[in-house]
């Protein structure tokens, strides 16, 4: 079948409440890059972007989407699988877990973050979701030994780094639980688990959904837009002093740390799970991402602009 026949549904879901926010803009350019990627090995390629709110709109998480995209928000995630939602959101997770086992890698497949990766933990019961003095900057990331097997995190090796803002964390794993989902914890906080705290970072939570409490998606403008806001400049040198802060500002551009995590870790899991489905849509698979620190700080400096169309008709 030609590529022009059949077309890439990416599901953007939105939850951050209607919040001002850099995070949608960094997530579609991170997506106009890989389809950018894409079509160089399927020029005819078709793709639109499927941008839904569940929160604030009472959307539902789009059905026919191929890939999805869950993000970050505001507020407590307790407070959130209370609200109206929130069933819906529980009947997307198991669908996709549900198609996975079923169709392997034909199926559907989404990655969490933040908000979405703390709803999914308190959904799968995986793990303890507790409040924590608020954690924001540019943090090290610890993959487990399974994390640096995995195909999310095998080429960063054991340290990365990331952005981090939440006020949430999972502790505590239910190793059983997750044993039977099929999951796997992939990265902690500290990699003793304990000296740099003990939240868990990242999982494979079942077959099809993983995810990440930290920001893959963040960029240098985004952290900039963020970090030097008057009150966040304030926020950042009361918690962790003004030499904390000049070395945050200073490692923004240090292209070993969050330039090399917004290059290769979402890029790499959309490229993954585009070749997945690739036999099946007559669509020519693409390289893995790359990234050379002696290249420069690239996209991660200049996002892509969106290349795809975008609808928030789930139906569309």
């Amino acid at each position: 079948m030609s590529s022009s026949l059949t077309p890439l549904r990416i599901g953007l879901i939105d939850m951050n409440n209607g919040h001002p926010n850099q995070a949608i803009r960094s997530f579609r350019g991170l997506i106009g890059s890989f389809l950018d990627r894409a079509r160089i090995a399927n020029p005819s390629l078709v793709a639109a972007i499927h941008h839904v709110e569940p929160r604030n709109r009472a959307d539902h998480p789009p059905p026919n989407c191929d890939l999805y995209l869950s993000t970050g928000g505001p507020d407590s995630p307790l407070d959130g699988i209370k609200e109206s939602w929130y069933p819906e959101y529980q009947r997307f997770l198991d669908t996709i877990v549900g198609e996975t086992i079923r169709r392997g890698d034909e199926a559907r497949a989404a990655f969490l973050v933040c908000y979405s990766f703390e709803v999914a933990v308190a959904h799968f019961g995986v793990a303890m979701l507790e409040p924590r003095p608020r954690k924001f900057g540019i943090m090290p990331i610890y993959p487990t030994g399974e994390g640096m097997t995995s195909d999310m995190l095998k080429v960063f090796g054991d340290r990365f780094f990331a952005w981090e803002h939440r006020s949430w964390q999972a502790t505590g794993l239910d190793e059983r639980r997750l044993a039977r989902l099929g999951g796997r914890l992939l990265a902690r906080e500290s990699r003793d688990g304990v000296s740099k705290g003990p939240g868990l970072m990242a999982f494979h939570f079942a077959p099809g959904v993983e995810g990440t409490i930290f920001h893959p998606e963040a960029d240098r403008p985004g952290v900039l837009n963020w970090i030097e806001r008057p009150e966040q400049q304030q926020a950042v040198r009361d918690a962790y002093g003004e030499l904390t802060y000049q070395r945050m500002r200073k490692t923004i551009d240090d292209p070993r740390r969050l330039a090399r995590t917004y290059s290769l870790l979402l890029p790499g899991w959309l490229q993954r799970r585009f070749n997945a489905l690739a036999p099946s849509r007559g669509w020519q698979p693409i390289p893995p991402p790359s990234y050379d620190e002696q290249h420069g700080l690239g996209d991660f400096e200049h996002p892509a602009s969106d290349s795809a169309p975008a609808s928030s008709d789930p139906t569309a």
